[in-house]
């Protein structure tokens, strides 16, 4: 995972070059009676929204809180899998790899072809065994719903923190607010699980760092996950001239 460093970069800088533009103003809730399909609209991952600028996974978004439903275990792993298993995520795991080998973030795995197959199966599995963990295992175990609720309302630093928030609080299958065991706990459990495969990085400092890393990929996940809609809206027109 410590390849994913530069990466990490990349995502708050993206992160912080969005909000800002997107705080400067408040956003005017829907008009009554229109609001539940513009949430749909703007919120759902279909066709538009199932991929963040086009490559990153976006199956687990939900429009919002309002008439919280709970999901089933089974739909739980659905997300995982989506997520891990998607062409976006192949993509990621193939340039994080890149970066690793370039870097010589695992001396262990070499150069050339071979130890690129190694770097891109590490990439892979750091994706794949994250996604399940904290999207499918844990929140089967626990009861909680591993799913990004977009605010979608109000401004931008009002939804910048919520979006952070939701990485530590997170809602039970009840429907109950409570602290967000299966993100933490799950890539958690992910870091202990790579130092199996990442043989030059195996001691509990090693797995501290990884476990940071990912928790900051998440978070700067969900702030793209919250302003998504905003900016694809901005760019589909400039796109169709």
């Amino acid at each position: 995972m410590f390849q994913v460093t530069r990466s990490a970069g990349l995502l708050s800088a993206l992160a912080l070059t969005l909000a800002p533009s997107l705080c400067r103003a408040q956003q005017t809730p829907p008009a009554p009676g229109q609001a539940d399909r513009a949430v749909l609209q703007e919120g759902t991952p279909g066709p538009a929204h199932k991929r963040i600028f086009w490559i990153i996974p976006n199956y687990r978004t939900y429009p919002s809180l309002a008439d919280y439903k709970p999901i089933t275990a089974r739909e739980k792993f659905k997300i995982a899998f989506d997520d891990a298993f998607d062409r976006g995520t192949f993509v990621e795991a193939a340039l994080f790899a890149g970066e690793g080998q370039l870097t010589k973030a695992t001396p262990t795995f070499g150069q050339g072809v071979a130890g690129y197959s190694r770097y891109l199966g590490a990439s892979f599995a750091d994706f794949a065994i994250g996604d399940y963990m904290t999207e499918a295992i844990y929140p089967a175990v626990l009861h909680q719903d591993p799913r990004y609720f977009r605010r979608g309302t109000g401004s931008g630093w009002s939804r910048l923190k919520y979006s952070v928030g939701q990485i530590f609080w997170t809602r039970s299958d009840s429907g109950k607010g409570q602290f967000n065991y299966s993100e933490v706990a799950g890539n958690a459990t992910a870091s202990a699980i790579s130092c199996a495969y990442y043989p030059d990085n195996r001691d509990a400092a090693s797995a501290g760092g990884k476990l940071a890393i990912q928790i900051g990929l998440d978070t700067m996940g969900n702030i793209l996950k919250e302003f998504w809609p905003d900016v694809a809206r901005k760019i589909a027109p400039k796109a169709q001239k």
